[in-house]
């Protein structure tokens, strides 16, 4: 009889002699392992056929925008020359690229490692290129005194020189990395700003000492610079948030993706689709999101940020290539984290007291 065959109801007396039960035993375990085997390859097979669909389907979409995009790009080069098209066309392509970004963002989870640095510097370097061709083609303006009343209707932050701060490395040339509205040059002062009900696209935050920073709504990209002693609590960014070069901070955010480069001896608390990324960072500590105001868990949802993914724990340090754990970051200890940071009222809430 086939082992297939064999029975696995046969009543204890077909099988008195102890030898035999012994082999029947091994026979219906052999048959068992055998299914579960038959039943792990057909779920891997589904699974990588999934997978593979799934990486297929970005790189198309990715390759489709980023044609788009670069096409947009040199079609700028034989538009009208009037200014005020001009930035038309770019703030159109910004959101693009942006959009590109967010792409990224939100399917990195499942990439390897190395596509999503190389989508990454693809984005990095259409933005580049954005700016290039902005600098070129859009006339300096003349430095004169302005009235408030002609800055408020052009509708546009316009980016100044700070006052002088306790920031290192504040050059000029770094100050002029997008010309987004924002918060800068700024030395103990508490800032907050809403974005419910408007447009804003892009944020920045830079060259900042020992200040609070609250902003309540939804945002597409936030860009934080420069940032020292300082306290920052962000409502959801539905593309990516960029920290570069601060030290000594608290953190609050949630987005779909992290990245962090030159920090030190600062906190991270994140809801994040995407692993957080760090580069030439140290000592950097990572919680979950701990923050709320009235109307946050629609913002949340809004943005796709509603679930919490467990991914503020599962950090990606791009100079640490070991299998070992990096030391660069760590777990923040439960008894040293701040609780829930309330921003809705006039006064943070911190019920770690």
């Amino acid at each position: 009889m086939d082992e297939n065959e064999i029975p696995t109801n046969v009543p204890q007396t077909e099988y008195s002699d102890p030898d035999l039960q012994r082999k029947h035993s091994l026979m219906l375990e052999r048959l068992s392992n055998r299914h579960q085997n038959r039943l792990d390859n057909s779920r891997r097979s589904e699974s990588g056929s999934s997978s593979f669909e799934s990486t297929s389907s970005f790189f198309s979409r990715f390759s489709e925008m980023k044609c788009s995009i670069e096409s947009r790009l040199a079609d700028c080069q034989t538009a009208p020359s009037d200014p005020a098209q001009l930035k038309f066309h770019f703030e159109k392509i910004s959101a693009s690229i942006s959009d590109l970004e967010k792409l990224v963002a939100e399917n990195s989870y499942f990439l390897p490692s190395y596509d999503v640095r190389s989508s990454l510097k693809t984005v990095a370097d259409l933005k580049q290129s954005l700016e290039s061709l902005n600098s070129q083609l859009v006339p300096k303006k003349k430095f004169a005194f302005k009235n408030k009343g002609n800055k408020k209707e052009s509708g546009v932050a316009e980016l100044k020189e700070p006052p002088p701060s306790k920031c290192t490395d504040a050059s000029p040339e770094k100050l002029t990395v997008w010309d987004s509205p924002g918060f800068r040059g700024k030395v103990g002062q508490v800032l907050f700003e809403e974005f419910r009900g408007s447009e804003v696209g892009e944020f920045t935050i830079s060259d900042l000492d020992s200040c609070e920073v609250r902003l309540i709504g939804c945002l597409r990209a936030l860009f934080i610079h420069r940032l020292k002693n300082c306290q920052v609590y962000v409502g959801p960014v539905m593309g990516s948030i960029l920290i570069e070069e601060i030290e000594g901070c608290i953190f609050v955010m949630a987005s779909h993706q992290i990245r962090i480069h030159h920090a030190k001896r600062s906190d991270f608390y994140l809801r994040v689709r995407s692993r957080p990324i760090i580069e030439d960072s140290s000592s950097v500590r990572f919680s979950p999101y701990c923050l709320t105001y009235e109307g946050i868990e629609e913002d949340l949802q809004h943005a796709s940020l509603d679930n919490e993914t467990g991914n503020w724990a599962n950090v990606d340090d791009f100079k640490w290539l070991r299998a070992t754990q990096s030391p660069n970051w760590s777990i923040l200890p439960e008894n040293q984290r701040i609780k829930i940071v309330d921003i809705s009222t006039q006064e943070i809430k911190n019920n770690n007291t």
